[in-house]
């Protein structure tokens, strides 16, 4: 028997290195030369690796949000990274000259005008500021033809893109092909679409370029959502839409929260260090907005599909929300209604036949479009009455194209986020929270751009890391810069970095943006000449309107939620606790595996505790102090 060669630890570690490497893959890199579907199709059915095609130019692409990929080389399943957000990859020069610009940059308040905008500063109607559409096609076409007509439209389209903009000048947007082909597939099954924007940065969400393909192309409807809207002044509400309405007239505007609160411009500051769990005993049956957008619905139907069976679910819904909260519901009454689900593979996709006929078979079909993080997903749940999707705050939360039936004649489709070219700042896009936080290679400037539109030293509360030295030296008191903003948040927090113990400027600008993204730390960006018209936004008719009924939504919501505020813990003693990534804690379920086409039901368990706690972000474990 031969002698067995010594094996070092170095050798098994290195071992280990490679089987790992083998698990996950090939490298970027490498996958980039093979990911043409139109080079090898029968390498992708085998393998299922991403398919993007911007690589094939000279540009760097980051991907962001990987998950582990199948769990041998060959194996067929699904694909978790293949609808991954894809944006350009920032050189290492331009990040360290940010990180530069956060400690010397002096941070002064910026006047209200600049918190005004308007859409045609960001996407530049009629320029190249585009998004990419379906080339022709007809079904003479091989499946393999099809694919490579739009691999190369797609190429030709960033070709243009870049052509007269350079990459610092762009905005973040997506560049893989294959969530845009999700896009094409929603817009040609639909029969109206619902374009879902946040109402603190609506005009960032909303692209002239797919509204005018809408409704002058394809002469479908278009209905605007602007969502989250207990986060903003009703005032601003009203002036947004008025704005949208003057704008864009062919558009309907319908107005929409799934967690109606009291929040305004005159709001306490001491609300940023109070954390509010919301245990919900009548589900998402309190969302403010659903009857208006059945009336937006009904108004774009005109009687062509019948809407009744809509409007008895909301009726039942209503009786089944005051039943749970009174205590009136009996254990056969507490089976939740079930909820068609149809999951479509891309074998059914990719050479499906778009429907010219609108309300097929007499069934409205809403698709659900928007960027990342505007809250899709919650709107669903809002309509259905409960949790039948997914959602976390992490962007490109949704993996996959689905169709839920809320009624027998009415299909929502729920598409994975999409961010489109505009010329807007990319720390206002942080802001939005289009970029997962926990990746952000250069969060300090994005905490800038805050703190000059919002006082975030007073509202946390901070003292400034130079304060005591200036006051012994008896010196004025020291100018704010980002960095210093991130240093003085660390130590309130306690946030230190393992091995030398100093404050973690990163993790302490990482929670800053997450509390920027709850809506904690509020920036709400202004149509043009709300501030001259302030006065008149805040008498205007339907400002009395919403506030009404912002009012009588929260009496609803009270009567079927329970509701615990408690004060976050301030205090400079570590946590206890591993500091996990926030994005995922804020999750409400883990993610479900994807599940082979067909049908399902979803129902929801009995007594689950359905909530969004979004005060959750500076730990569960801190004690008032």
């Amino acid at each position: 028997m031969p002698k067995k060669k010594p094996f070092s630890v170095k050798q098994k570690k290195k071992q280990l290195q490679d089987k790992r490497e083998r698990k996950r893959g090939p490298p970027d890199e490498v996958r980039a030369g093979s990911n043409s579907r139109s080079g090898s199709m029968e390498r992708h059915r085998e393998e299922h690796t991403d398919t993007s095609d911007s690589e094939s130019m000279s540009l760097q692409v980051r991907r962001i949000n990987q998950q582990p990929g199948p769990r041998r080389p060959g194996e067929r399943g699904y694909d978790p990274n293949r609808y991954r957000i894809h944006f350009e990859r920032e050189s290492k020069e331009e990040v360290e000259r940010r990180k530069k610009v956060s400690r010397e940059k002096v941070l002064e308040p910026v006047r209200d005008l600049e918190l005004e905008i308007d859409i045609d500063d960001i996407y530049k109607p009629g320029t190249v500021l585009d998004f990419p559409k379906r080339p022709p096609w007809d079904y003479t076409m091989s499946k393999e033809k099809l694919l490579q007509i739009e691999e190369k439209s797609f190429r030709e389209y960033l070709e243009q893109v870049y052509s007269q903009y350079k990459p610092t000048q762009l905005s973040y947007f997506e560049h893989n092909l294959e969530t845009w082909r999700q896009l094409w597939r929603v817009l040609e099954m639909s029969d109206v679409l619902l374009l879902i924007t946040d109402i603190r940065h609506p005009v960032l969400h909303f692209s002239p370029a797919l509204y005018d393909y809408v409704t002058v192309e394809m002469k479908k409807s278009l209905i605007l959502v602007l969502n989250k809207i207990d986060l903003a002044p009703p005032a601003l509400v009203v002036a947004w839409r008025q704005y949208f309405q003057q704008r864009f007239p062919e558009v309907l505007i319908v107005c929409f929260t799934s967690f109606p609160q009291n929040r305004g411009e005159g709001r306490d500051p001491e609300d940023v260090f109070k954390k509010r769990r919301r245990r919900r005993r009548g589900g998402l049956a309190g969302a403010m907005g659903p009857k208006q957008l059945l009336k937006a619905c009904e108004a774009v139907t005109a009687g062509k599909v019948d809407l009744s069976s809509w409007q008895e679910k909301m009726e039942r819904d209503t009786v089944a929300a005051s039943a749970k909260s009174g205590g009136l519901a009996s254990e056969g009454e507490e089976d939740e209604e079930m909820v068609l689900v149809e999951h479509h593979s891309d074998v059914a996709m990719e050479m499906g036949i778009p429907s010219q006929e609108l309300f097929k078979d007499g069934v409205l079909t809403l698709g659900c479009v928007g960027f990342p993080n505007v809250g899709k997903s919650s709107l669903i749940n809002g309509l259905v009455g409960r949790k039948v999707v997914s959602v976390s705050r992490t962007p490109g939360h949704t993996k996959y194209f689905q169709t839920y039936f809320l009624t027998p004649t009415v299909k929502l489709c729920d598409c994975p986020g999409l961010i489109f070219p505009s010329l807007v700042h990319r720390q206002q896009q942080i802001l939005a929270g289009i970029y997962p936080i926990a990746q952000i290679q250069e969060p300090y400037t994005s905490v800038g751009y805050l703190a000059e539109r919002i006082p975030i030293q007073e509202l946390l509360k901070l003292k400034h890391p130079d304060a005591e030295e200036s006051r012994l030296k008896e010196r004025e008191a020291p100018p704010w810069t980002a960095w210093d903003i991130c240093e003085a948040w660390a130590e309130k927090r306690g946030y230190k970095t393992a091995k030398a113990a100093r404050n973690d400027v990163y993790r302490a600008a990482n929670s800053v943006l997450r509390l920027a993204a709850d809506g904690r730390l509020c920036l709400c960006m202004r149509p043009p000449g709300y501030a001259l018209q302030k006065a008149h936004w805040e008498q205007h008719p339907e400002t009395v309107e919403i506030t009404a009924l912002q009012a009588a939504q929260r009496h609803d919501s009270r009567a079927t939620s329970e509701e615990e505020e408690e004060e976050i813990s301030s205090s400079e003693q570590e946590e206890d606790e591993k500091d996990r990534d926030a994005d995922e804690e804020e999750e409400e379920e883990e993610e479900e595996g994807p599940k082979e086409e067909g049908t399902s039901f979803k129902k929801a368990p009995k007594n689950k505790i359905l909530s969004s706690n979004m005060f959750s972000l500076l730990g569960d474990d801190d004690e008032c102090t």
